[in-house]
């Protein structure tokens, strides 16, 4: 028959059509591992910055705004752990016994006060339109990665359920935003604003000394997370109505403190611009953050793939009406309440000289109508 291949020819053809075969499969396992060290590499590239933003560590961050003023005391002023431990409203010991150190226990009036300033907080922001969560603990390691935090490495911050892929989470905008990933949205559903309570959880490498003693920096806490999901050009208005729902809340509280404009080495990945919310602790005599307020634009919506669906149609080059390409949406993140920061800050503030904390009156009608933490009577 014409063009028929002669048999050793046709073999030879057959054998270099599997070597190709088998270096293809090679190649492609090559290339997919590139890929997937390209996208860690691509990972650890930040957000831009705000033009705004200093540049620099943290001692460059600049005031944004007081609040309040300092309290004078006309008598000896003690630290939250001093207080806590006389009133009964804390035990370290106990918790370091059972957990390890940078763990605590909260009693009496001391975890009704934590009831208390989330069910206040919670009450305040659904009035606002926010959509209450409560979310898991633990959260997939690749949400964490998408989301623009390193659950690996010596200086993670991030606990991992060994033999799993799973990690505790450190806040609730994790989950949040995990909660619309690969989801396209109607332009119409935005804005999403939402507020999650949850429990976080952060192994705080490399954190120690007397300053962070106590409530201040501890591995386990419970807060109240406000996350809003935007179009691109509303977000630096979302983020300015953030800031001002949080300074509402502690001004409610009766707290004296700063905001501040943070720099770029004191961003993390996500933002492209953080305000922080410091109060003035008395008992540590210093200024203690107890909030922050970020805009990550479209750091994190790109990783979850978050997008929306613009409803104005578009014209195309023909001339005719077409439908607008997909858009990624905004993120934002703000801190309502970080429960053991807001305890330090309330007993250290509102202590009285026979060593009873005045409850400020925003929190009394959730705490049964109670005005003071007193001395438990023998």
């Amino acid at each position: 028959m014409k063009g028929k291949l002669d048999p050793g020819k046709r073999q030879e053809l057959i054998e270099e059509g599997k070597r190709l075969k088998d270096a293809l499969t090679d190649l492609e396992a090559d290339l997919s591992l590139l890929s997937e060290q390209l996208q860690r590499e691509g990972q650890k590239i930040p957000n831009m910055t705000h033009p705004q933003v200093a540049v620099g560590s943290e001692a460059a961050a600049t005031v944004h705004k007081m609040v309040g003023s300092k309290r004078e005391f006309d008598f000896p002023v003690k630290n939250h752990v001093e207080l806590g431990e006389s009133l009964e409203l804390m035990d370290f010991e106990a918790a370091a016994e059972v957990s390890g150190t940078k763990f605590y226990y909260l009693k009496n009036e001391g975890m009704l006060l934590e009831l208390a300033l989330v069910n206040w907080a919670l009450s305040e922001l659904v009035k606002r339109g926010f959509v209450p969560y409560s979310t898991p603990d633990l959260v997939r390691s690749s949400v964490i990665e998408k989301c623009g935090f390193q659950p690996r490495g010596s200086n993670t911050q991030v606990y991992s359920v060994e033999g799993t892929d799973l990690c505790l989470a450190g806040t609730a905008e994790i989950l949040l935003g995990g909660l619309y990933m690969d989801q396209i949205l109607s332009e119409k559903q935005l804005p999403l604003k939402l507020v999650a309570f949850s429990h976080c959880f952060r192994t705080e490498a490399g954190a120690a000394g007397s300053a962070t003693r106590g409530l201040y920096r501890v591995h386990q806490f419970s807060k109240l997370e406000m996350f809003v999901i935007c179009k691109p050009e509303d977000s630096e208005r979302f983020h300015e109505e953030l800031i001002s729902i949080e300074e509402e809340l502690f001004s409610s509280l009766g707290l004296h403190f700063k905001i501040l404009d943070m720099p770029t080495e004191d961003l993390g990945a996500p933002a492209y611009r953080k305000y922080d919310f410091e109060a003035w602790m008395p008992g540590l005599d210093r200024y203690g953050e107890i909030s922050s307020a970020s805009n990550c634009t479209d750091y994190q919506s790109r990783r979850l793939s978050i997008r929306y669906r613009p409803t104005d149609d578009i014209i195309l080059p023909t001339g005719k009406k077409g439908k607008a390409p997909l858009q990624f949406a905004h993120t934002l993140n703000a801190t309502a309440v970080a429960v053991p920061r807001m305890i330090v800050s309330i007993l250290e503030n509102f202590q009285q000289s026979d060593g009873s904390i005045l409850i400020p009156k925003v929190l009394q009608p959730y705490m049964s109508g109670r005005e003071l933490i007193c001395r438990k009577s023998n």
